[in-house]
């Protein structure tokens, strides 16, 4: 059995987890939070889920996403470093992420960015990222902020208000040749799409999702077109990630996500959460996510998605009455 003692067997393996040897630190991590997370390990109990009798990562039961906004969801004792916490409307009842070592995240972030893009360092972040900017515990805030040190370019930084100093810098990027990321939430992004239109065709695209009661809800196909005709760009790239995860995906065009290599996704049935869904049909979104060693690595989320073979898969909406929050405000039609 692992015990609290082992973490350091988790941290090891997780950083050097690979598509071969997933499923065998998932199935180790469940055996662990199954018995460490006094949360996890009541609802495996309610559900009469015998846990030695898991033998498969399919056969894992995933914990509902809305326990992290009424509990603690720790696995083990210890004192938490931050809390990450949902962006939420008055009087909404937002999700609260402990923390133990705010470094595991941000060098997670750093691994799942440069899975698809090379090193975070590499880049210029400009982030356009109002909403979060706003208050306090937004994960998003620190993996950007941790991005911006990594950055061996002076030109990064976030840009609250002042547009007419970030189309500036836009610009500087552009005539120096920059490899440029110009990371946004979606409702700002749009702003400057409608009121600062111009061709930005060497800059990479990123939104991050989430209108926040600012605009319009519309597809993100209807967003990205909006985006793509404003900025003479190809592509759109996105970012998915929540308060509850610590890991990311990312989207580089189309609205289609490569996972990380400490993620995996599936489907659920969306009448039958215990059913697991079908390839490339619409269905409730589990994510494993191995960096969550000291929380619950197994998330039934509110998203509605669809998975493809090869391990990618696309957001398509969220349950109804499910909170509308981040970065899944985009419904599209499904």
């Amino acid at each position: 059995m692992i015990t609290p003692e082992n973490r350091s067997f988790f941290i090891d393996a997780v950083s050097q987890v690979k598509p071969s040897n997933f499923d065998e630190i998932a199935l180790k991590l469940f055996q662990f939070q199954a018995v460490q997370n006094p949360i996890y390990k009541q609802f495996l109990q309610l559900l009469a889920i015998d846990v030695n009798t898991i033998k498969k990562v399919e056969e894992i039961p995933f914990m509902p996403i809305s326990f992290f906004k009424s509990h603690d969801i720790k696995s083990g004792n210890w004192e938490k470093e931050v809390i990450f916490t949902s962006s939420g409307t008055t009087g909404m009842t937002t999700s609260k992420h402990p923390v133990k070592d705010l470094s595991w995240y941000t060098n997670n972030c750093r691994s799942n960015f440069a899975e698809v893009y090379g090193p975070p360092k590499d880049y210029c972040f400009l982030a356009l990222l109002p909403a979060y900017l706003e208050r306090e515990g937004s994960s998003l805030i620190y993996m950007v902020d941790d991005f911006i040190q990594q950055s061996k370019y002076s030109e990064s930084g976030f840009f609250l208000n002042d547009i007419d100093e970030l189309l500036e810098v836009l610009s500087v990027c552009i005539d120096k040749n920059i490899p440029t990321v110009l990371l946004g939430v979606s409702f700002a992004l749009w702003d400057l799409a409608e009121q600062n239109p111009r061709d930005l065709k060497n800059v990479i695209i990123m939104e991050t999702g989430g209108m926040k009661g600012r605009r319009k809800e519309i597809t993100r196909n209807q967003l990205h077109n909006i985006f793509k005709n404003a900025f003479k760009v190809e592509n759109i790239h996105s970012e998915y990630g929540m308060t509850e995860l610590l890991s990311q995906a990312y989207s580089t065009g189309n609205g289609i996500f490569k996972p990380s290599n400490t993620m995996k996704v599936s489907t659920r049935e969306i009448n039958d959460p215990f059913a697991q869904g079908e390839l490339t049909k619409t269905g409730l979104i589990n994510i494993i996510d191995l960096a969550n060693i000291d929380s619950c690595a197994f998330i039934a989320t509110d998203d509605l998605g669809k998975v493809f073979s090869n391990g990618t898969f696309e957001i398509t909406g969220r349950l109804d009455a499910s909170d509308i929050r981040g970065c899944n405000l985009l419904i599209d039609t499904y």
